[in-house]
């Protein structure tokens, strides 16, 4: 038989869940706020004890309200909130189990995408789906077969709330560690966020792709593309990140690919510029808009990505050469539209003269002596002190440091430019070198 203590203790209970089934919205409410206010933080023993072994008969009239109200927002954060301390309860699996029987995953991750529903309800949804997808393996798989991945990546994308993007870069980032089954799920879902509007989006996203890449260790072909589209922002602390990538990627299988299409964005193509200059005189308001046009944004990162790549790591300067960076670098400093190209190229320019004597040289012959020893006294100032000429001599300048190491020969190259270099590397270098030598033919 029961003690009159824990009859006292039922009776209360019945009488809680009797008032919550009559209640309507203002005094639900109240409930909630009284709920949220006395539990927060407990454990999973300490809920049973507060309902008398009865919590779950609460739960589930909380998941019950949520499944049919959600779609109104009628107290739909506090909702959420009061789920929340059920499921985060230390010991709580059964909780847990409870909530996705019900097919909470699914409601939460509906609730991501209802227009109508306010941000902050949004953002009580995906810290849920943090605490369910840190619960293990099994339940990051269950998120990832609702269509997760998805649901959360176009969430980041659209939420005008930066507080609320953190937080699904956090689930994102749980969803990716401790899932083999899915994580290439994750990773491409990532890089599927790279050309979305949202600079907030775009930064975390890219952050959160280095912690994919280790973890998935191939590379996908589209990510090249993705992130040298990026490096057209005028967000900087995307284009960090973004570079950031960059550096971490040359370690991967599309170097080469990485590289070119670096060196390939020193000099935009006829097409593009074409358009530019027929845009500018149909539309004069263009003009005050051309300094940021995206191909001379990635222009100027470029110019500061190869630069950070080469101090970084010498046989990455080696291979730029190759590719004839050298003459896109000048090409970059030539272009009288965008300072920021020209001072950011005559500082990666520098460097290579630095590093390589016989990069010195052409360079001396490409400018001509009085222009290079501007250069020479402050390559970053350089653009403030060119004139016309000069910049059109920059901007059409041959030079091509490739055509001279192949006519001296390996063995001037490597006494003169490059110092000493296992076979492997070597052979990487001559991969270039025919590669080169085949596109002029």
């Amino acid at each position: 038989m029961t003690s009159i203590k824990e009859q006292a203790a039922i009776s209360r209970l019945l009488s809680f869940l009797q008032e919550w089934d009559n209640a309507g919205k203002v005094t639900r409410s109240h409930i909630l706020d009284k709920f949220i206010e006395t539990n927060q933080g407990k454990t999973a023993p300490e809920l049973e004890q507060e309902f008398s072994q009865g919590a779950s008969l609460f739960l589930v009239r909380l998941t019950t309200s949520l499944r049919i109200t959600y779609v109104t927002d009628s107290c739909l954060e506090k909702l959420l909130r009061s789920i929340g301390i059920f499921l985060s309860a230390v010991s709580s699996n059964r909780y847990l189990i409870e909530f996705l029987e019900v097919g909470g995953v699914l409601t939460l991750l509906e609730i991501l995408g209802l227009e109508k529903i306010k941000e902050e309800a949004k953002k009580e949804s995906v810290k849920l789906l943090q605490v369910i997808a840190n619960s293990g393996r099994t339940y990051k798989e269950l998120i990832c077969e609702s269509y997760g991945v998805r649901s959360i990546a176009e969430f980041l994308a659209k939420s005008k709330s930066e507080e609320t993007q953190e937080e699904v870069q956090v689930l994102l980032d749980s969803l990716v560690h401790g899932n083999p089954k899915y994580q290439n799920q994750v990773y491409k879902g990532l890089i599927a966020l790279l050309p979305c509007e949202s600079p907030k989006a775009q930064q975390l996203s890219l952050q959160t792709l280095r912690t994919a890449q280790s973890i998935v260790g191939t590379t996908h072909p589209s990510i090249v593309d993705c992130v040298l589209k990026v490096l057209g922002t005028m967000h900087l602390e995307v284009q960090y990140e973004a570079i950031e990538l960059i550096k971490d990627l040359v370690g991967y299988d599309v170097r080469q690919a990485l590289l070119k299409g670096l060196v390939a964005l020193l000099i935009p193509s006829v097409k593009e510029t074409s358009k530019l200059q027929a845009k500018i005189l149909s539309d004069p308001s263009v003009l005050q808009l051309t300094p940021s046009l995206p191909m001379f944004l990635q222009q100027a990162a470029a110019a500061k990505a190869i630069g950070v790549l080469a101090r970084n790591d010498m046989s990455i300067a080696e291979e730029l050469l190759y590719l004839r960076v050298v003459r896109g670098l000048m090409a970059a400093m030539g272009n009288m539209d965008h300072s920021n190209s020209q001072r950011l190229a005559s500082l990666t320019l520098e460097c290579f003269v630095q590093m390589f004597p016989l990069v010195a040289e052409y360079v001396r012959k490409g400018m001509g002596e009085e222009l290079y020893q501007l250069f020479l006294s402050n390559a970053e100032d350089l653009y403030m002190k060119l004139d016309s000429i000069q910049a059109d001599i920059l901007a059409a300048n041959k030079v091509n440091v490739t055509k001279a190491l192949r006519l001296h020969g390996s063995c001037y190259s490597m006494d003169t430019l490059y110092g000493s270099h296992d076979s492997a590397q070597m052979a990487y270098l001559t991969h270039f070198e025919k590669e080169d030598v085949e596109s002029k033919e």
